[in-house]
């Protein structure tokens, strides 16, 4: 039990609130500069901690010889004090391509520390990654049986031993027990069996006082509770995982960071066929809630995703649903949000280009393959109506894109950003920056950029994704829809 406290403490240091990033897709995909090495980097996390996390790198640019990492608390006095740095393992047959693995002890806001050494000198670079135990690991049936029939072996053995020696053990070689010996060890054999059957009862109590407690500490998101008024939406984060007797609390969202400028990222897709689509931008109207008028919007059931980050780093994305009647809102869209009304899913699969309504259209550079858990950049163009690459494009919320990779079960929802999956106040505090308004973030001028979008990614699981791309051209946000079929 001291050791449970312990963790629990651990954890409180480094988690002022529990949350984790995206929904199904726990494993993070980032491009990071090293000073004048490029990193592509991908840290699949464990479901378990502490846990193992794998972590792979693909470098370009200048030569890289060596590359050490290193995990790393993101804020605290902890963070200040890194342990010894492990190798990561270079390729063989690629020297371009490194592998590694890192103990995660606690859970918590990290970072994955990265120190090159190339034919450019030394640089450094981090990554941050939340760490949050998301299951408990059950051991296999095989195994179990064979565990217990062998505990059981030993069982025996035990208490055979301690009748052996109560029979046999004062006795000349060759001298036979008597009757009353043999009485005594087989009482002390029953004794000694009984024992440690008592042991094992206990041990077992133990262990599932143990388990109990780290399955308290699974993660569990908080609640997102929208409230809708005329045109309207409140949300309220609660936190609903109190005790039997204690009700909800109210999360104190002054806290948040922004994130490229927002305090919270709002997706809202129409369901079943996900053939309405909004990003939205609530902002705070009170110290537990956040508020957006809704702009025009079809009738229907809208599963929201809600991306916040707290103030350690650590970010969340809060679900929910609601339900809008129909002549809900006549309000234009925001000039910073976006929307989409791509044909339903149960039409087929969208193509590799996607007509935009101004006559603009996006294009994918659809991989050969799509495949699981397979680290990829995927590329997206804009083009004019006269079919030319757009020349008057320029960065939407500071990057040159927006991507949200939405899995049609509703089982996966990742919003990503050209860098990366990580959130940007955290990549800024792994890095040295503090994270502060959108003019701070880099890439937050409005000078025109190249009509081409990269996302780092990789999908998590088999089966059908809807992918919305936003990219922006003078004033016009626009909103590209594809469909993927992975493997």
């Amino acid at each position: 039990m001291k050791f449970t406290r312990l963790r629990l403490l651990l954890l409180a240091l480094l988690v002022a609130l529990p949350a984790y990033a995206h929904v199904g897709s726990k494993d993070v995909f980032e491009t990071v500069d090293a000073g004048p090495y490029k990193l592509f980097v991908t840290v699949r996390m464990p479901s378990v901690i502490p846990g193992i996390a794998t972590i792979e790198v693909r470098a370009s640019g200048a030569q890289a010889d060596n590359i050490l990492i290193t995990p790393m608390p993101l804020t605290g006095e902890a963070s200040k004090h890194p342990p010894t740095p492990d190798a990561m393992k270079r390729s063989t047959e690629d020297p371009n391509f490194y592998t590694g693995s890192l103990w995660l002890m606690a859970g918590g806001s990290w970072q994955v520390r990265f120190q090159v050494a190339g034919s450019a000198g030394d640089a450094t670079a981090s990554v941050p990654v939340a760490a949050m135990p998301l299951a408990v690991m059950r051991m296999n049936r095989p195994l179990g049986i064979l565990l217990a029939v062998l505990g059981l072996v030993l069982a025996l053995g035990f208490a055979g031993i301690v009748g052996a020696a109560v029979r046999e053990s004062r006795l000349d070689p060759g001298t036979a027990p008597a009757p009353e010996r043999r009485t005594r060890a087989l009482y002390a054999t029953a004794g000694a069996f009984v024992f440690i059957v008592a042991a094992i009862l206990l041990g077992n109590h133990w262990w599932n006082v143990e388990a109990a407690d780290y399955a308290a500490d699974v993660y569990h998101p908080f609640d997102l509770h929208p409230t809708l008024t005329g045109n309207t939406l409140d949300l309220t984060v609660m936190d609903d995982e109190r005790g039997k007797d204690s009700k909800p609390r109210k999360i104190d969202l002054d806290g948040l960071l922004l994130d490229h400028g927002k305090i919270m990222h709002l997706y809202a897709i129409r369901q079943p066929e996900m053939d309405a689509a909004f990003h939205l931008h609530p902002a705070l109207s009170g110290p537990h809630d956040l508020r957006t008028t809704l702009p025009a919007m079809p009738p229907g059931t809208y599963k929201l995703y809600g991306d916040i980050v707290f103030r350690n780093g650590f970010p969340e994305t809060l679900t929910s649903t609601i339900t809008i009647p129909p002549n809900t809102s006549t309000a234009p869209l925001s000039s910073e949000d976006a929307s989409a009304f791509p044909p339903p899913l149960s039409r087929g699969d969208l193509g590799d280009t996607y007509k935009l309504p101004d006559g603009y259209t996006m294009t994918w550079d659809r991989p050969a393959t799509l495949k699981a858990n397979a680290a990829t950049i995927f590329r997206f163009r804009l083009n004019d109506p006269t079919g030319k690459p757009a020349a008057d494009v320029v960065p939407y919320l500071g990057m040159a894109g927006h991507a949200a990779f939405v899995k049609t079960d509703g089982t996966v929802f990742a919003h990503t950003h050209p860098e990366g999956s990580a959130a940007m106040p955290a990549m800024m505090m792994a890095n040295g920056e503090a994270p502060g308004s959108m003019a701070d973030m880099p890439g937050m001028a409005t000078d025109k950029i190249p009509p081409v979008v990269e996302f780092p990614y990789g999908f998590p699981s088999a089966g059908r994704y809807r992918v919305f791309i936003q990219m922006k051209h003078g004033s016009t946000v626009e909103t590209g829809v594809f469909d993927a079929e992975v493997n």
